[in-house]
């Protein structure tokens, strides 16, 4: 039982370790969002066999929902807080140009 709690605890605490990555990746100002999804995104978010993402929600499915998510991250997502301005809108078009909702 010992053994069982002490996993459970270790896979805890790595978990967590997602809280705290940041990415400091700063985009070109001319990357199109493509670019930088394929450089930074799919390392995690691997495209559906039809090339589409999947959006955790309906409430994802706009501009500055994705930009803060990417900006801020999240439990398991590192954050990449460089990624600003019109790449950042450009990366946000290329992810709702090219998603679809649970």
């Amino acid at each position: 039982m010992k053994q069982v709690t002490l996993l459970l605890a270790a896979i805890a605490v790595v978990g967590l370790v997602g809280c705290t990555k940041t990415d400091n990746y700063t985009p070109a100002a001319t990357a199109s969002g493509e670019d930088i999804f394929n450089l930074n995104c799919t390392k995690c978010h691997k495209p559906n066999t039809d090339g589409s993402v999947m959006l955790v929600s309906a409430a994802m499915a706009n501009k500055d929902a994705i930009i803060k998510k990417v900006q801020t991250g999240s439990m398991s997502m590192a954050a990449f807080p460089n990624i600003t301005g019109e790449p950042a809108n450009r990366l946000a078009e290329y992810v709702l140009a090219n998603s679809k909702t649970k």
